[in-house]
């Protein structure tokens, strides 16, 4: 099976080209594939490109759990440094189409930077989306595991719940993303610290 692994500010994707691969992965598949320790490891796939009448190409991400991703800014650097790789795009910008929606994407000469424009940030509840009355969600209060927390929630195309705290931790990290199931928001994307 051919592919390509980058990264991108410490993101690492897979791109796979589904011309080369000749049919469509499932989600098992796409877990072994992403699994650091059975497979080949990594944050996720980025399938394609692809076909499309909209924009000038087409692209699925996907997540190491087999899910769909809507964007993401460093998988879509990541996808444009590939079609640059392959003579694909030169220095112009150019259009991708994403379940989350169309960027725009340029090259700059060398191909050693990228700019993606991932569209305009909204806090209304009902984009994001996050339950309850339509509102913008900033700086309120959500209880995990008998924790209240401070968050506000976001989406460029995809949904970010970002909490600020004093102090993170991997482990921290790891708690919260198992328990953002329970969590009126799609998923914890982002922490920072204050």
């Amino acid at each position: 099976m051919k592919f390509y692994k980058y990264h991108g500010l410490g993101n690492d994707y897979i791109v796979m080209n589904p011309a080369e691969i000749g049919r469509e992965l499932n989600e098992d598949q796409i877990k072994l594939i992403c699994h650091r320790n059975y497979g080949v490891g990594s944050d996720g796939i980025l399938w394609g490109p692809l076909p499309t009448d909209e924009c000038d190409f087409a692209l699925r991400i996907f997540n190491p759990d087999g899910s769909e991703a809507e964007k993401s800014g460093n998988g879509l650097r990541i996808f444009s440094k590939y079609l640059w790789d392959h003579g694909l795009v030169q220095e112009e910008p150019f259009s991708i189409s994403t379940l989350g929606g169309k960027v725009m994407s340029h090259v700059h000469p060398g191909g050693k930077m990228i700019d993606v424009e991932m569209g305009r940030v909204s806090f209304e509840s009902a984009q994001i989306p996050v339950a309850g009355l339509s509102r913008k969600v900033i700086n309120e209060t959500i209880t995990i595991d008998g924790q209240d927390y401070r968050f506000c929630a976001a989406t460029i195309g995809n949904p970010h719940c970002v909490l600020p705290l004093e102090e993170i931790s991997e482990d921290l990290a790891d708690a919260l993303a198992r328990t953002s199931k329970t969590i009126p928001v799609s998923r914890i994307e982002s922490m920072f610290s204050l």
